[in-house]
């Protein structure tokens, strides 16, 4: 690539010692692997739904045999209920339940309370019995919280439970006792009904848990990433400062060092020191005076910058990948004004860097304005977007795009970043567009409302 952009409407060359800007660097696989590993599932939660449960099945034996008046094994089922009761007594006394439970015990919980319930429905007329729905409670809060074996593991013994209470369970309480009996035709369409709403219920849990879990990792990456970026301004802030609060005491200490020089006896080791303190100082004050002139020091002139300045910047580390990078602005009307936001910058940037990684050639920056709209747009001449992901660009860990065989298959990718730098434009005001660009390749196009923008001023 030419180490200088390439802009059809104006002349721009481009220093070559900026860093680059992709800082995504691990924080991202961090930030996933703590999500995978960690407990989804508090030991309180466990202990307080068995609770309720309990609660639940005793009022239901006590309004059944007490104010209905049927008979049933009363003393057994209150037996299973005082295992539940047993079990959780035995987990508070034993460990902390403020702690997140793994996926193994949160299985083995679960488990047991299906095992109990399904005790609980054998005594008292298995699938004939309205309660049977319940079964689906342990596997519906396995999958929004467990990961898929320990769901697959619940899912077949609630199966295997239910499909046995068809054939072999006490009769239904009824008045007189065993006098009401359903066809067998009928239990097994109600364990039918209730394994495909188990089925549906658990997967449409299990993937809304996923898609929300992933979108939490990603607005976590992002806040991460903006959080970086806004750090490195800071510091160039403060860079700047501290250069110009240091200027007036190292200006005293050049004048005392010049006239130690002059005072004391030339060849003596006093004035060698003295010239030395002496070139130290000035030394000092060009550092300062360089950090002063780095153009990142928030001051007011460097926070406001015009189209043309903005694509020069967010281009800057990427003009040695390459690839020709070309700018061209132009617009109707009075130019935007922007304001400087690590937002805009950062997303501007990794658009861009997506661009170098897989144009073949070349890339064309612009920049178009009229009385109410602001629009950048990133074209480049690779192999562009794979059609099958164009509808879910922008969403996170979407990570296919066609590329050109030169473009090694381990750099870079359209997926989280993508997302990233979506998410911080938006912030902005803005609203991001992909699609074919003109020159064979991909398109993506930035646009701004001109009243209701965020970054302008």
């Amino acid at each position: 690539m030419n180490p200088e952009l390439n802009p059809p409407s104006s002349s721009v060359k481009m220093p070559t010692d900026a860093p680059s800007a992709n800082v995504q660097s691990a924080e991202v696989p961090q930030l996933r692997k703590r999500a995978n590993t960690s407990g989804q599932l508090r030991r309180s939660t466990l202990v307080f739904l068995r609770w309720g449960a309990i609660i639940g099945q005793s009022a239901a034996l006590l309004i059944v045999s007490q104010v209905l008046g049927f008979s049933f094994p009363l003393g057994p089922c209150l037996a299973m209920i005082g295992l539940s009761i047993f079990v959780n007594i035995v987990v508070t006394a034993s460990y902390e339940l403020d702690r997140r439970v793994g996926d193994r015990e949160a299985g083995l919980q679960l488990g047991f309370d299906l095992f109990q319930l399904a005790a609980l429905l054998w005594l008292t007329g298995g699938m004939s019995n309205p309660f049977a729905l319940l079964v689906l409670a342990p596997v519906v809060t396995s999958a929004t919280t467990l990961n898929k074996r320990v769901l697959f593991t619940l899912g077949t013994l609630a199966t295997i439970l239910s499909f046995g209470l068809i054939y072999n369970s006490q009769p239904l309480p009824w008045s007189p006792a065993g006098s009401f009996t359903l066809p067998y035709t009928f239990r097994f369409g109600v364990w039918s009904a209730i394994i495909i709403g188990l089925t549906f219920t658990s997967l449409y849990a299990w993937r809304a848990t996923k898609e929300s879990r992933a979108m939490s990792d990603a607005l976590a990456a992002t806040e991460a990433v903006l959080a970086h970026e806004q750090k490195l301004s800071a510091l160039g802030g403060m860079a700047a400062a501290a250069a110009h609060e240091l200027g007036t005491p190292l200006a005293t200490i050049q004048v005392i060092a010049k006239e130690m020089t002059r005072d004391v006896e030339p060849g003596s080791p006093l004035a060698e020191d003295a010239a030395l303190m002496l070139s130290q100082a000035q030394r000092c004050r060009e550092i300062l005076t360089q950090l002063s002139q780095r153009g990142d020091e928030g001051d007011v002139i460097h926070d406001l910058l015009s189209i043309e300045n903005l694509l020069e910047e967010a281009a800057e580390p990427y003009i040695s990948f390459g690839k020709d990078i070309s700018l061209d602005v132009s617009g109707i009307g009075e130019e935007p004004v922007l304001k400087r936001q690590a937002e805009l910058l950062y997303g501007l940037k990794n658009f861009i860097e997506n661009a170098v990684d897989f144009a073949a050639s070349a890339v064309e920056l612009k920049g178009r304005w009229d009385e109410s709209i602001l629009t950048l747009t990133i074209d480049d001449d690779g192999a562009g977007f794979d059609p099958s992901i164009m509808g879910r660009l922008g969403q996170p860990y979407v990570s296919r795009r066609q590329r050109p065989k030169q473009v090694d298959e381990l750099a870079g990718g359209l997926g989280l970043g993508v997302f990233i730098a979506t998410t911080l434009i938006e912030r902005t005001g803005g609203k991001v567009m992909f699609g074919k660009s003109p020159q064979g390749g991909a398109q993506i196009k930035l646009v701004w409302s001109r009243k209701n923008a965020g970054l302008l001023v």
